[in-house]
């Protein structure tokens, strides 16, 4: 399994990103092929940390090559291409992994 995880901090404008994040970047995100799961959670807590985390946010794949394959496509071309429209409630950009 290979899984991309994205941890956004808490918004400068929290109303203003929830609103485009949920009603247009989470639609656009689910269009990207071959995910076989997709999660969104609400941080509550957490510690041993100086990140004020306010999102955590999982999809997954098969496997890398998959998840390579996903990201090559221009669904996920679409979704990136709207990450900008998010960037202007944020302080800083959102932390990217991809595990595996």
């Amino acid at each position: 399994m290979a899984k991309m995880i994205i941890m956004y901090e808490k918004p400068k404008d929290q109303e203003k990103f929830d609103q485009h994040y949920f009603n247009v970047h989470v639609p656009l995100g689910k269009r990207i092929p071959n995910i076989i799961n997709d999660s969104v959670q609400r941080v509550v807590d957490s510690r041993n940390t100086d990140l004020n985390l306010y999102l955590i946010t999982t999809l997954e794949f098969e496997n890398m090559e998959k998840l390579t394959e996903a990201f090559a496509s221009l669904e996920a071309k679409l979704a990136e291409e709207d990450g900008p429209n998010l960037l202007r409630y944020l302080e800083k950009p959102p932390i990217m992994m991809i595990v595996e």
